[in-house]
């Protein structure tokens, strides 16, 4: 009687070169992972920093509607400093409001300090944690275009781990409420 004879398939596996160039590639799509989750780590870190910047220039912006709509200043005065106005010119510390109630004005009170609830999560307690807006700055830059209407624009810019970033807001303004 005859032995029949299969053909068994190839059963060498993986060669050593085959083994490094996959375990190479896994090598890269992971370190590119790494950087990826590192960005967003960092950007996630900047968040609270990117929220504070919108809401003051965003506060840069009501502060000259305010001051139109309640007629406190007269429409000659709602420019800046070198225009005969009362809003100073360039980037100023994020100071907290004056007399006038308006910001970025020569009547500025200190640097802005942020509150809030320390380790009790109680806010206005002995523990709350106190942080110094020094790393901010907002400039209002207001240019006519016309006798009744001006271009307002905000900027706040944060220094914060080594970067700056800015955050900007243009809007028109009439002299009519």
């Amino acid at each position: 009687m005859s032995k029949v004879r299969t053909a068994l398939p190839d059963a060498r596996g993986f060669s050593m070169i085959e083994a490094l160039v996959a375990m190479g590639l896994l090598s890269v799509g992971l370190l590119g992972m790494a950087g990826v989750l590192t960005v967003w780590v960092r950007d996630m870190g900047e968040s609270p920093s990117d929220t504070l910047a919108r809401q003051k220039a965003v506060e840069g912006i009501e502060c000259v509607y305010t001051a139109r709509d309640n007629s406190f200043l007269t429409w000659a005065q709602i420019r800046n400093v070198i225009n005969g106005g009362v809003f100073l010119d360039g980037a100023q510390p994020l100071r907290t409001a004056g007399n006038d109630g308006l910001v970025n004005t020569a009547d500025d009170g200190p640097v802005e300090v942020l509150i809030q609830p320390g380790p009790d999560g109680l806010l206005g307690t002995a523990d709350d944690i106190r942080t110094p807006l020094s790393n901010y700055t907002r400039q209002i830059l207001i240019e006519d275009i016309s006798d009744a209407l001006r271009r307002l624009t905000v900027t706040v810019t944060v220094r914060w781990g080594g970067r700056t970033r800015q955050y900007q807001i243009v809007t028109i303004i009439s002299r009519y409420s």
